[in-house]
Formats: C-alpha cells, structure tokens, sequence
C-alpha cells in the first residue's frame, strides 16, 4: 500500500491563535505559560485534523512560534554573544534574537532576515563562528513527538538538515577572515547524532530531515560533507528519509542515491523532469522515493489525474512499497483550511485548495494508487474530474484588449526618455537638500484605522465617514513628517490594507479571501489574493490620495505603487498562463497609474519591488530569463514619465550582490535597499559595481521596535560614504513602517533626520 505524507504544515493557528498569544506576551498582557498551553492546542487540532484525513506520515516539530531556523540556532546553542549575560528568560532570549530587545536596561538589536529559498517567508540567519560551542539545549522534535504520542497520533519529526543549516548560515563579525560556516560541520554532526538517537530511544520509527540546499547551485559543492555525514547519522537514527524541495536536484542525485538514506522526497510541482532520473539513480538501492505530486506553494486544486499517472509511473518502477504520495514542500506557505471562506463563490472555492484540502488530496491519491475500492475515495476522484474540466473551461477566457495591448509593448516603451544625469537635473524642481530624508511609505497602521477599515467592511461606517477619517490619518502624518523635518514626505497609506491585496481589490482578474492568511515571518501574517484571470486597471488606484496629501503641504510628495513583480510574487499566481505574461499585464496596469499620477502633480513615485530577488529561480542557469522579464516590466512600468519626474523603488531582505548589475539596470532614479540588518554588506557590493543613481541604503531595522540612536544611524551613513557619492545619497529606515508604533516610529525618525543634517555639516 502506498503511504501519504504532508511534509509540514502552517503554525498560525485556524484563527491565528499563536499572533494573537505571542504578540500579547511581547506587550505583557500574558505569561510564558499561556504561550505554551496556546500553542500545545493548535499543534494538537493540526496532528488530528491530518489524522482525520488519512494522513500516513504527520509531521511534528515543524511548529514554531517565530521560526524553524531560529529554533535551531537556540536548540543547538547557536545563541551569539551579545544576547548572553542579559538576565533574560529562553523564551525572552529567543524573541530577542527575533526582534531585537530595548527595555529594562537591555538594548541589543535583532538578528538578520532572509527570504527563505525562493518564497516571502523570512528566516533568521544563523551566525557561526569557530567559537560556537554546539549542545542540545532541549530536544523540540522528541517534545512534540511525544507530545502527539500521548495523544495517540504517531508523527514523523522534521529536522533542518546540518548541511542546509550551515549552508545558510552566514560568519559572525569576529569570525576569521576565510572562515566558512561549513567547516564546523565535524562539531554539530555529535548534536544531531544525540537529537536523531533520542528520537529513536523514544520510538520514532521515522525522521524527515530537510535539505534543500540541494536543489540549489550550491549544493553540489557539499557531496563531501554529505558522504561523510550522513553515514554517522544513519548509524543512530530512526529511519532517515531526507526531503529536497522547491526545486531540482539534478546531478545531486546521483551522490544522494549513494547515501544509506531510508528515503528521498523530491518536488514533482517544482521539477516534474526530475522523476525519470530519480528514478534510474535510486531503483538499485532500497530507497523509498517519496513523491512531491501536490503542490505546497499553490492554492489551486491538484490534478489528480495527472499527479496519478506521475505516481505510478514510480510503481511501476519500484513498487508500491517504495513510493510516497506527500506534497511537494511544507504547506506553510499556504492558508490552513477553505472551510472558513464564505464570501468565495460556490465556482471560485471549487478551483482551490487550502492546506487542510491538500492533506486530503495526498491520502486520497495514495489511496487511488494502492487500488482502494472506498465509496469515497471514488467520489473524490470524480469530483476532482469534474472541477478540474470545469476549471479548465473558465481558463479559455481571457481579456482580448488585453491581451493585444501586452503584444503591443515596444521596445522605446522600457526606456525613459532621457539618460539619469539629465533626469537628475531636471528633478531639482524637487528642491530636496544633500543628504534627502524620506520613508518607504507607510506609517503605522493602528488599531483605530483597523477598526475603521473592519467598521466600513460591516456597514457600520459610511463610505464617506470613511473617507473623511482617511483624509485626517493623511494630514496627521503629513504634518508629523514636516515636524520633524523629513525632505521627501508620503502619506502614509491608511487606506491600504495591505501592499499587495490593496491594489489587487482595485485590479480586474483578482479574487480574495477572508481569513487566508499566512506566514511572512514571526507574527507578520499576510493575506495573498488570487490571480484568476487577465489583470487590468478599471480606474485609478491611488491618484485621489496622493493628490490630496500633496495639497497639504509645500514639500514633495511621492506617490506610492507596488511593483509588477512583487504584486505577482506575493499573490497566488495563475499556473494556466506564463509569469511573465502576468507581469506584463500588471506593469501595464500599474504604467497607466504612474503617469496619472505624474499628471495629478506628483512629482516623485516610488514602484516597490521588494520581491524582486525573491522570485530569482534557484538555479543560475535560470536567471537570465527571468532577470529580463522582471527587470522590463518594472521599467514597463515606471517608463511612461518625464525627465522631471522622480522615479524611486525599494528592495528588501535578500542577497543582491549577485545581480546588482540587473538592479542598475532598472534605472530608477532613487533606490533604496535594506542594509541594516545585514552589517551593512552591500556596502562591498557598492565598492565592487558602484553606483550612478541616487540611492538609500536603509539606515535601521524597521522590524524591531528597538530605536536606533542618531550616533548609530551617523555610523552607518559614514560607512556609506567610503563607496558612494555624497551627492546621491538619501537617508531613509529600511523598509515600510507599517508593524511598528507611533512612540518607536517618532523617536528613530527624529533620530534619523538628526543624523542626515549632521551628514551635511560634517560633508558640506
């Protein structure tokens, strides 16, 4: 019989029970203990309702209340030295290497973010170096393994991989010039032969040990550490099934299929190429090969038919007792359950399905494949036969105006009109000082705008008592900003709900949801909508607002849009129609918008694409594809204005060292990158490539409530202008201030336009 298995599953809770505890705790309102009696409950209600639907093989400890990678670093004491000697409880040391701490005489600044692999959840950077004394600080898969044994639900516990762990690891500040993380492999291997051989004591029969740095370029370069490590590992484990995704392994598996491994997963969404070759490699061993047929990352409803015949293709190969039918990645990334969206029509839920609906899928497709005679597994067939050929039914439309104005699209229509130092001169119309100080956009958004936002959604509130509120968050903030002397203002976005969800509920071909939500990093939970048909514009989105904030005041306004690219990114694409179509769709929508609103008046705007470095596909050979048609549609997009106008974006949170030619390429007039978190390390990537354009390297983490203090912020400016000219730099926080406070957002902002008019004393 061929068994089923969800690789992992989202942590947020139904209700996301686990942001409304943590963040509680954060503010004091709740103890330790209710964190932990909260997150006990939404870990047994996933192993039941995975049980409850026939799942083989149910994941445990894959929970965490902020991130996998985080809980690593503190089981494996990976802890670094600044968060030691501080007098704080673990859970505090934790959450403070999450997100910084300032508060009873402790002030340290949080850990770096990353995206993880190609997707928008962020992970915290492990920082290593020879000094790391490794130990097991506590057992988080043996505790929730037997949390759900006494419960009477067997799991199989998940394991970060050592190698993919290193692997994203990055040196400590103090590490040795030419020290690689990976070298401390030899010193973790005795923690994770103690973690697999508890495991095991405790009966185990299965461990899932993740490793998908395998499906990246630079995997290939660890078949040494592999062949050493994990013959000492299988040694003292329970049976090892090792699970790549998001992604291909390509000549990876040749030395995997080497290893004395139980099993391999490999992600059939991602990669389906890749199963023939998996195949050969592994049918002489006794490798079980699990089958990532249903997709971890997309909400739309698997194709049985076609998921089965990939499945047994792989039976007949290898047997039904070597083939697992599981999803292709963890499901995190994906919302827990369809059940609670009613405001989806009976046709749109039809095309979808959620994290709990994917769990069914693999146990019913293991079950068609082991010849089931079920009633219901029989009627589950059909009505995914049935909803399928509906679907592909509704995908034969398209929008003809459309789709002609895309096949239009000229060359002249990517390139502004007249190279950046003439543009530069033209935009002194701007009059901004040296050193300009400005905000990625948005301020905090408050429990009142919320309230406001959730009473016009329930009738309670009138479009226009709506309105008005608005229009007073908008001058409150613009007239916060001329308080405090900022050059380059912005409204401040109450109106929006969200950076992507805002302007797809203005956007043709989107559908949304009600409670979809998932993780983006710690408690930051976000609701992507759903591309289901052609994009285009119906009317402005934003003009009204950016025009009324600009007649507020005598500074320069920038009107604020996302991007093309991180529009499709961090929504739920179509899977019918090519990314790159979709894009082009979304920067011709968005190309319309940029110029009303350079007609409105508004005289800088900024087009963010912080997921730009997001969506770059896992193998290099990849890039250039890709690099050409995100790059075009953002310039697609912003293209249309004149030499006078001000163009800016924003990119956040990932390594862009290895495509800083492709950013220069953009052309913006303004860029601004997140640089705090990261100690600054673009700083090489400006001393290797340079860079023409004005730019704002982000000169504090918005993701922490820590405040930085002007001295701070003036250090890092003068980093800064050992490799950039003084002439372009801007002044600016990291990212969108959104999650953060009004007391925090207030005391670092004064604090940074202290230190910008300290830059232009001291570099007159």
């Amino acid at each position: 019989m061929v068994a089923s298995s969800v690789l992992g599953f989202p942590r947020i809770g139904a209700n996301r029970e686990i942001k409304k505890v943590v963040e509680a705790y954060w503010a004091g309102k709740t103890n330790a203990e209710e964190v932990t009696k909260v997150a006990a409950e939404v870990k047994k209600l996933n192993w039941t309702e995975l049980k409850q639907r026939g799942v083989t093989h149910i994941p445990s400890g894959d929970f965490s209340l902020y991130d996998h990678v985080l809980d690593h670093s503190a089981a494996f004491n990976a802890i670094p030295k600044r968060y030691h000697g501080l007098g704080l409880s673990p859970l505090d040391t934790y959450f403070a290497m999450a997100r910084g701490r300032q508060a009873d005489g402790v002030d340290v600044p949080a850990g770096e973010m990353k995206k993880w692999f190609d997707s928008n959840y962020h992970f915290l950077v492990p920082e290593l170096d020879d000094t790391v004394e490794f130990k097991l600080n506590f057992n988080k898969p043996l505790e929730e393994f037997k949390e759900a044994q006494a419960l009477g639900i067997t799991t199989r516990p998940v394991v970060l991989g050592p190698i993919t762990y290193l692997a994203l690891s990055k040196a400590t500040k103090e590490a040795k010039a030419d020290f690689e993380p990976i070298s401390l492999l030899p010193k973790l291997l005795p923690v994770y032969k103690q973690l697999l051989s508890e495991l095991k004591a405790a009966g185990a029969e299965w461990v899932q040990i993740d490793e998908p740095i395998l499906v990246t370029d630079k995997g290939a370069s660890f078949e040494t550490q592999y062949g050493s490590a994990y013959p000492e590992l299988v040694a003292v484990a329970p049976k090892l099934i090792l699970t790549t995704f998001y992604g291909r392994l390509e000549s990876n598996v040749n030395f995997l299929a080497k290893l004395p491994i139980a099993g391999l997963h490999i992600d059939l969404d991602r990669a389906p190429d890749q199963l023939d070759k998996t195949i050969s490699a592994i049918s002489s061993t006794p490798i079980i090969l699990s089958l990532g047929v249903v997709s971890g990352r997309s909400v739309w409803k698997t194709d049985f038919a076609a998921a089965i015949k990939l499945v047994q293709k792989a039976i007949s190969a290898l047997g039904q007792d070597r083939v697992i039918v599981a999803t292709s990645s963890t499901i995190l990334h994906i919302p827990v359950t369809l059940a609670s969206e009613n405001k989806l029509t009976e046709e749109q839920k039809d095309w979808f399905s959620f994290a709990l609906e994917k769990a069914s899928e693999v146990a019913t497709i293991a079950a068609v494949v082991s010849g089931s005679q079920d009633a219901d597994v029989a009627a589950a067939l059909e009505a995914n036969h049935t909803s399928i050929a509906k679907r592909r039914d509704f995908e034969k439309n398209s929008d003809d105006s459309v789709r002609k104005r895309v096949s239009s699209i000229t060359p002249d229509q990517y390139e502004r009109k007249s190279p950046f130092a003439v543009r530069l001169e033209a935009q002194k119309v701007l009059n901004l000082p040296k050193f300009p100080t400005t905000t990625i956009g948005s301020f905090p958004q408050t429990k009142e705008i919320r309230q406001a936002r959730a009473k016009l959604g329930k009738n309670e509130l009138s479009e226009a008592e709506y309105e008005e509120f608005i229009k007073k968050e908008i001058e409150s903030a613009v007239r916060f900003q001329e308080k405090i002397g900022l050059d380059l203002l912005v409204h401040g976005e109450p109106e929006r709900n969200d950076m992507v969800q805002y302007f797809g509920e203005r956007l043709s071909g989107f559908v949304f949801t009600q409670n979809a939500w998932v993780q983006s990093y710690g408690s930051r939970y976000v609701r992507p909508p759903i591309i289901v048909s052609d994009v285009s514009r119906k009317e402005p989105m934003t003009v009204r607002w950016s025009e009324y904030a600009q007649s507020l005041t005598n500074k320069p306004m920038k009107g604020m849009l996302t991007g093309p690219v991180t529009i499709l990114n961090w929504s739920f694409p179509r899977v019918d129609i090519s990314r790159e179509l979709q894009a082009q769709q979304l920067a011709l929508a968005l190309r319309d918008e940029v110029c009303d609103l350079e007609a409105a008046g508004i005289k800088a705007i900024q087009v963010d694409e912080p997921a730009l470095r997001e969506g770059l596909p896992l193998r290099r050979a990849d890039w250039d594809s890709y690099l050409n048609w995100a790059g075009n549609t953002f310039k697609l997009s912003t293209a249309g204005v004149g030499d006078h106008t001000q163009t800016h974006s924003h990119f956040c949170y990932s390594d862009f060292d290895d495509i800083f030619p492709q950013i220069q390429r953009l052309d913006a007039d303004v860029i601004s990158i997140e640089a705090s978190k990261s100690d600054m390390k673009l700083i090489n990537t400006f001393k290797h490539y340079g860079y023409s354009n004005n730019i704002g390297p982000g000169v504090y983490d918005v993701h922490s409530p820590r405040v930085p203090g002007d001295v701070e912020i003036q250090e890092r400016i003068k980093s800064m202008l050992a490799y950039l000219d003084q002439t372009l730099l801007y002044v600016n926080p990291d990212c969108g201030l959104k999650t953060r406070g009004w007391k925090e957002t207030e005391a670092s902002l004064v604090n940074l336009v202290q230190a910008a008019r300290w830059a232009r004393e001291n570099y007159a």
